[in-house]
C-alpha cells in the first residue's frame, strides 16, 4: 500500500504540468502578438504625433489665457504658409508628372477641395469652444472615427474584423474616462453660449478631419508625400488667407505684439508643421484610422503639462483613461484588416501593408514550420 501510494499521488501530475504548459504557450503566443517590435514603433509613432498635438495646444492656450489672444486661422495660416514654402517649392522642382504645373492641369479642383476641408476642420473645432463645453467637444469629436472607418470601407476598400471594431469601442471607453476625470477635476467649468451650434460645429469639424485622412492615406500610399503636402500648403494658404481676412482682421490688429507673443506663434506653427510632415510618413506605413486612434492620448498630455503650467487638478481617471485608450491602440494594431479586390478580379484579398500590420505578417511568413507541426 504504501508503494502503491505516491505512484497514485504523482498521477495527475504529467497531466496537470501539460496543462500548464499549455497555458503558458498561448500566454507567449497572445504576447507575441500584442508586443512585436513593429507594434511598439507603431506606438511610438503614434504618440510622438499625440505630444506634436500637445505642443498646438499648449501654445494656443498660452496664448489666449496669458496673452489674450484667439487668432486659431492666424496660426493656421502660418503653417500652411511653410508648407508651401518647404513642398510645394519641392514640387515645383520635380520633372515629368510629378511637377507643380503637371499636376494642376490634371486635378486642380480636387485639391481645391481637399484644401477646404483639411482648413475648415481646424477652424471649425477651434470655434466650437466658443459656443459648446470642453466635454461636447471631446466626446462629439470621435465621431471621426466611425465617418473616417466608413470613408476607409468605400473609397479604401479596407475591411475590418470584429476585433478592429472592439478596439475602436475600448479606445472610446477610454476617452469617456478622461471626459468623467475632466468632471471630476473641475475642468468642466464653461456652459457654452449656444450648445446646439457648437456641437453641430464639433460634428462638421470631424467629418472633415476624417475626409481629409481618408484622402491623405489615398494620396501617400498611391501618390507620394510631397503632393499631398505641397498642394495642401499651395491651396491651404490661399484658403486659409482669404477667411483670415475675413474674420480675424480686428482680433489680430489688437494684438500687442512682443518677443513672448511672437514665440509662441512659432512654437505654434513648429509644431503643426511637424504634424503635417510626419503624419503622412505614419499614414504610410499604418492607417489613417490607426493613427487617430492613436492620436486620442494627445489631450491627456495636454493635461499631464496642465498639471504645472496651468495648475490642472489630477485625478487618478487620467492615469486610467490613458492605459484604456493605450489597450485598445495595441488591440486594434495587433490584428490586420484587408483591402477587398474589385469584384471582377480573381485575386483573393490582400492584407494592407502597414506597421500595424506588418508584424503580424513576418510572423506568419517566418513561422511555416511551426504551422505545419500545430496542423
Amino acid at each position: 500500500m504504501e508503494a502503491d501510494s505516491p505512484a497514485s499521488a504523482g498521477a495527475p501530475q504529467p497531466r496537470a504540468r501539460g496543462a500548464a504548459g499549455a497555458i503558458g504557450s498561448q500566454l507567449r503566443r497572445i504576447q507575441g502578438k500584442l508586443f512585436t517590435w513593429n507594434i511598439l514603433k507603431t506606438i511610438a509613432l503614434g504618440q510622438m504625433l499625440s505630444l506634436c498635438i500637445c505642443g498646438t495646444a499648449i501654445t494656443s492656450q498660452y496664448l489666449a489665457e496669458r496673452y489674450k489672444v484667439n487668432t486659431p486661422m492666424l496660426q493656421s495660416f502660418i503653417n500652411y504658409c511653410l508648407l508651401f514654402l518647404v513642398y510645394t517649392g519641392m514640387l515645383a522642382f520635380q520633372s515629368g508628372s510629378d511637377n507643380l504645373l503637371d499636376i494642376l492641369k490634371r486635378k486642380w479642383w480636387k485639391y481645391v477641395l481637399l484644401g477646404l476641408a483639411d482648413v475648415e476642420a481646424n477652424y471649425l473645432i477651434v470655434r466650437a469652444y466658443q459656443y459648446t463645453t470642453l466635454t461636447s467637444v471631446q466626446l462629439l469629436d470621435c465621431f471621426g472615427i466611425p465617418v473616417l472607418m466608413a470613408l476607409s470601407w468605400f473609397i479604401l476598400r479596407a475591411r475590418y474584423r470584429v476585433v478592429h471594431f472592439i478596439a475602436v469601442f475600448v479606445c472610446l471607453l477610454g476617452v469617456g474616462t478622461m471626459v468623467g476625470a475632466d468632471i471630476v477635476a473641475g475642468r468642466e467649468d464653461n456652459s457654452g453660449s449656444d450648445v446646439l451650434i457648437g456641437d453641430v460645429l464639433v460634428l462638421l469639424g470631424a467629418s472633415l478631419y476624417a475626409v481629409s485622412n481618408v484622402c491623405e492615406e489615398y494620396i501617400v500610399k498611391k501618390l507620394s508625400r510631397q503632393e499631398f503636402l505641397g498642394m495642401v500648403g499651395l491651396f491651404g494658404t490661399v484658403i486659409s488667407g482669404i477667411q483670415l481676412l475675413i474674420v480675424e482682421c480686428e482680433d489680430i490688429a489688437s494684438i500687442h505684439w512682443d518677443w513672448r507673443v511672437a514665440l509662441l506663434f512659432v512654437a505654434f506653427a513648429l509644431c503643426m508643421f511637424c504634424l503635417y510632415s510626419f503624419m503622412p510618413l505614419v499614414i504610410k506605413v499604418t492607417s489613417a484610422t490607426s493613427v487617430n486612434l492613436g492620436i486620442l492620448t494627445a489631450d491627456l498630455y495636454s493635461l499631464f503639462f496642465g498639471l504645472f503650467l496651468f495648475g490642472y487638478k489630477f485625478s487618478g481617471l487620467y492615469i486610467l483613461s490613458f492605459t484604456v485608450i493605450m489597450v485598445g491602440f495595441i488591440l486594434y494594431c495587433s490584428t490586420p484588416t484587408r483591402t477587398a479586390e474589385p469584384a471582377e478580379s480573381s485575386v483573393p484579398p490582400v492584407t494592407s501593408i502597414g506597421i500595424d500590420n506588418l508584424g503580424l505578417k513576418l510572423e506568419e511568413s517566418g513561422l511555416p514550420e511551426t504551422h505545419s507541426a500545430v496542423l
